[in-house]
């Protein structure tokens, strides 16, 4: 196991923290987790007060996007120990995204020891209310000052910490773009890149000045199949099974998605992996059979799909959520420390850092 140094702050912040309202993405913890690749090994992993990083401007990863992250989350349960959520499965995210971007892999052992560190440190930022957890951002970047096209040889891998409220409180709408795309075939889609989110902002943009919460992306080639939202994984309930956009290289590999999966398939539903036609969707909205339909992510956790725009047309998907609310209700009771048929959640202990 290595040995994580951890330097206090001596200053918290903490006092300053709303819990009843905190502001969204702004709110940062009083520490971070570091570690340096450099002459070919990672090394000095360490936990120490947040602070500015110098950043020399020519780092390559500000010019030619050698930039990934993760999305995950710390909850309390209710003997107030910390939780983590399937961590292991980030730390191979990262890695899958890792390879694909020409980036050094992370071991695996050391990102899970690293958010416990980290966690362990801040426990006391977990937000208490249900709905609430701690946001964690691991993330990794080329910092080797080079002006040239070619893989970067050292990197700094960071991981920061931000108290979050729920994302969405009531069913969303959603705008399906048939101009701009998110992914192609043999492109980074399935890579949790930094420059995939920069790409969907513009859309996005649009989406919400047409009174829309997120973006619906269609494939590259036809604008005919969906592929996911702009935060989430997307789900349809028609006719009583659920179908999912398959996994075809152009879609991000969700951690809820897959465990929204498990969840439904435990509680007795079929779930197909598929393509799936938007005019499949138009068409189950318009005969009735379109029963539910919702997103998945570490942020938002499940957010309830009400409607979908269509260029001057809407597809009205439900008022009701019936099984999105038990998988969710399910998720939460896990997430808390409650009954875990699947044994998905990691506590974080001060024994464990040892």
């Amino acid at each position: 196991m290595s040995r994580i140094a951890i330097l206090k702050t001596t200053t918290s912040k903490l006092n300053t923290i709303d819990f009843e309202n905190i502001p969204l993405g702004r709110a940062f913890t009083d520490h971070m987790f570091i570690c340096d690749y450099t002459d070919g090994q990672w090394q000095d992993p360490r936990v120490e007060p947040l602070e500015m990083i110098p950043t020399h401007p020519a780092a390559m990863a500000l010019h030619y996007g050698q930039a990934i992250f993760e999305g995950m989350k710390s909850t309390l349960s209710r003997k107030r120990i910390p939780l983590l959520f399937r961590p292991y499965e980030n730390a191979s995210r990262l890695n899958a995204s890792a390879r694909r971007m020409g980036m050094p892999e992370f071991p695996e052992e050391l990102f899970v020891e690293g958010l416990k560190a980290l966690v362990d440190v801040e426990q006391a930022w977990i937000p208490p209310a249900e709905g609430s957890a701690l946001y964690l951002r691991p993330f990794m970047y080329a910092d080797e000052p080079f002006i040239g096209m070619r893989a970067a040889t050292s990197f700094k891998f960071i991981t920061i910490a931000s108290p979050a409220g729920p994302f969405f409180s009531k069913p969303i709408k959603l705008w399906a773009e048939h101009s701009y795309i998110r992914a192609a075939n043999g492109g980074t889609g399935e890579a949790k890149a930094a420059g995939n989110y920069a790409a969907a902002i513009r859309p996005t943009e649009i989406a919400k000045s047409k009174g829309y919460d997120q973006v619906l992306w269609l494939d590259a080639h036809e604008h005919t199949y969906i592929q996911e939202v702009g935060t989430m994984n997307i789900f349809f309930k028609i006719k009583g099974q659920f179908i999912t956009p398959s996994l075809d290289g152009s879609v991000l590999h969700g951690i809820t998605r897959k465990s929204v999966i498990e969840i439904l398939k435990h509680k007795g539903y079929t779930v197909t992996e598929r393509p799936i036609k938007i005019d499949e969707i138009i068409e189950a909205s318009s005969d009735g059979t379109l029963e539910e339909a919702f997103g998945t992510g570490t942020a938002v956790g499940i957010a309830y799909i009400q409607e979908i725009g269509l260029g001057e047309e809407n597809i009205h998907v439900s008022d009701t959520y019936p099984v999105a609310e038990a998988v969710n209700q399910m998720l939460s009771t896990i997430k808390t420390g409650g009954q875990d048929p699947f044994k998905w959640m990691v506590a974080v202990t001060t024994k464990e850092l040892a």
